[in-house]
């Protein structure tokens, strides 16, 4: 049974950094896509950051290019999201999901397995 677990959400002032893991179990880790979405209210959930356990090659949003990082540690079976630099509006519950394709599509239609989200909160 394919199994996401997010973690390292929170409340952080404007320009703070946090780092979201996502630990992985029930598939063989190492041939997906693993992809970061987020949610805010009342708003549609988008994609962030894309990952291929594959290869590494890694995929970003243009409103976080150049703050967010995306990483994984196969032997962990974990992704992460190293995110600094945050602003308000990155205020969302953030999802981590698997592509079971690892085509590094950014739309959430193509990912088949999600998990609950964390939340994360970035105001003064």
């Amino acid at each position: 049974q394919v199994q996401l677990v997010e973690s390292g959400g929170g409340l952080v002032q404007p320009g703070g950094s946090l780092r979201l893991s996502c630990a992985a179990s029930g598939f063989t880790f190492d041939h997906y896509a693993i992809g970061w979405f987020r949610q805010a209210p009342g708003k549609e959930r988008e994609g962030v950051s894309c990952i291929s356990t594959t290869d590494g090659r890694t995929s970003y949003t243009h409103s976080v290019k150049g703050r967010f990082t995306i990483s994984r540690d196969n032997n962990k079976n974990t992704v992460y999201l190293q995110m600094n630099g945050l602003k308000p509006e990155d205020t969302a519950v953030y999802y981590c999901a698997v592509d079971s394709a690892d085509t590094m599509s950014m739309y959430r239609g193509q990912y088949d397995y999600w998990g609950q989200g964390t939340q994360v909160t970035v105001s003064s």
